[in-house]
């Protein structure tokens, strides 16, 4: 997930840095123009197509039948 903030001053980048820090979430600093930030998106797109090809070549996945009797079985249990 991106998500694109634009802060009032510095004392709210100063903040928001921080608590960005403090949680040790990855983020982009310094994006210019939107083309920055499409070839951001893209490239995390990409990275999640590919690791979803390489779990279910793993065989880590669920059928479709499987999960519709999960809820078959939920609603009768209601």
């Amino acid at each position: 997930m991106s998500i694109l903030v634009k802060t009032q001053n510095e004392q709210e980048e100063k903040v928001l840095l921080a608590f960005l820090n403090s949680l040790k979430y990855d983020y982009l600093l310094g994006v210019e123009n939107m083309t920055d930030i499409e070839k951001s998106h893209l490239d995390q797109y990409n990275k999640e197509l590919h690791d979803a090809d390489q779990e279910i070549q793993n065989g880590d996945f669920v059928l479709h039948n499987d999960v519709k009797q999960i809820f078959k079985n939920r609603r009768k249990a209601i």
